[in-house]
C-alpha cells in the first residue's frame, strides 16, 4: 500500500505545480470583463473555445476525476466526497417517482452509485442494492415521503444520513485527514442547520431530528441553543472549537463560508509533506475544488459587473 502511494503522491506532487496560486488569482480579477477572464484561463488550459464559465467548471472537475482514477483503482477513501452527491442523486430520485416526474437533468455526475441503480430501486420499491445504510434511508425518506408528501422532512432524512455516512467512513478509514475532514464537514453542517433552524422558528424536534452528534460539537446543547435565538447559539460555539464561525456569521453568511472553505485549506495543507498514504491524493482533489470554486466567484462577479473589492472579501486561502 505504501509503494503504490509512493508513486501515486509523486505524480500528485508534479500536477500541484499547475494548481492556481494567489498570483494566479490576482491576474484574473485584474481582467476587465467576464470574456477576458475567460480566455485568460483559456490560456491556462481551462476551457477553450467558446464554453461557458458552468461547461468550463465542469470539465475541471472532470479532469481532477480522471486524473485520481489514473492513480488508484480504489476509491472508497474518496466517498467522503462522494456522499453528498449519491445523496442529492437518492433525493432526485425519490422526487421524480413520487411525484411521477421524468428525470430529466435531475442528478449530478461523478457519485459513487450510479443514478439509474437509484431509480431502479426506488420505482421498484426495492433498495436492496444500495449500500446498506443508505438502502435504509431511502426507504425511509420514499415511504415518509408517500405518506407525507412533504419534501423537506425526505431531505432531512437523507442529509442526516448522508452526513452520518460520511462521519463513519472518515473514522473508520485510519487515515487522519479523511477523519478530520469527516469531522469538520459534519460540524459545519450542524452549524448551518442549527442557524437556519433558528432564523426560520423551527422545533427543538426538528432540530434534534436533523443534527449529527460528532466529536467537536455537542448536538444537544447546539440545539438548545439554537431554540432560543442566534445569540445563544453563537454564545455556544465561542466554547467550541468553532468560536471564529461565530465571529463570522455575525459579519455575514458568506464571511462564514469563506472561514468553512479556509479551515479545510488549512486542514489539507499538512499534507504537503505526506508521501506515503492517500493523503496527498485527497488533499489535491479538495485543492482543485477550492480552486474551481474560487474561478467561479470570480466569473460571476465579473459576469455581474460586482465591485472587486466585494468579489476579493469571499476568495479563498489556495493550496499553492
Amino acid at each position: 500500500m505504501t509503494e503504490e502511494y509512493i508513486y501515486a503522491v509523486a505524480r500528485v506532487r508534479s500536477r500541484e505545480l499547475s494548481l492556481l496560486s494567489r498570483q494566479d488569482v490576482d491576474q484574473l480579477m485584474a481582467c476587465r470583463t467576464y470574456g477576458e477572464c475567460l480566455r485568460t484561463l483559456s490560456d491556462k488550459g481551462w476551457g477553450g473555445g467558446d464554453l461557458s464559465a458552468e461547461a468550463v467548471l465542469a470539465g475541471e472537475e472532470e479532469k481532477t476525476w480522471a486524473f485520481i482514477h489514473e492513480l488508484t483503482d480504489d476509491l472508497t477513501p474518496f466517498n467522503v466526497l462522494l456522499y453528498p452527491t449519491d445523496y442529492n442523486n437518492l433525493k432526485a430520485a425519490i422526487k421524480t417517482v413520487v411525484t411521477g416526474v421524468e428525470p430529466h437533468d435531475v442528478f449530478l455526475p461523478g457519485g459513487a452509485v450510479d443514478p439509474q441503480v437509484m431509480l431502479r430501486c426506488v420505482r421498484e420499491g426495492d433498495f436492496s442494492d444500495l449500500p446498506e445504510t443508505m438502502a435504509a434511508a431511502a426507504d425511509e425518506a420514499y415511504h415518509t415521503l408517500l405518506e407525507t408528501q412533504d419534501g423537506q422532512l425526505c431531505d432531512v432524512i437523507l442529509d442526516k444520513a448522508c452526513l452520518v455516512d460520511l462521519l463513519r467512513c472518515g473514522r473508520e478509514s485510519g487515515v487522519d485527514i479523511l477523519r478530520d475532514y469527516a469531522e469538520l464537514t459534519v460540524a459545519i453542517s450542524d452549524i448551518k442547520i442549527a442557524v437556519r433552524a433558528c432564523k426560520t422558528g423551527k422545533s427543538r424536534a426538528f432540530l434534534e431530528s436533523a443534527l449529527v452528534p460528532c466529536g467537536t460539537l455537542d448536538a444537544v446543547s447546539l440545539a438548545a441553543a439554537a431554540c432560543k435565538s442566534l445569540e445563544e447559539l453563537f454564545g455556544y460555539l465561542t466554547v467550541t472549537p468553532y468560536g471564529e464561525a461565530a465571529e463570522k456569521l455575525r459579519e455575514s453568511y458568506s464571511a462564514f463560508e469563506k472561514y468553512c472553505d479556509d479551515r479545510v485549506m488549512d486542514l489539507i495543507k499538512e499534507q504537503k509533506m505526506n508521501p506515503f498514504t492517500v493523503g496527498p491524493l485527497f488533499a489535491y482533489v479538495l485543492a482543485r475544488r477550492n480552486e474551481i470554486n474560487t474561478v467561479r466567484i470570480i466569473l460571476s462577479g465579473k459576469l455581474n459587473e460586482l465591485d472587486d473589492g466585494m468579489v476579493r472579501e469571499r476568495l479563498r486561502d489556495m493550496y499553492v
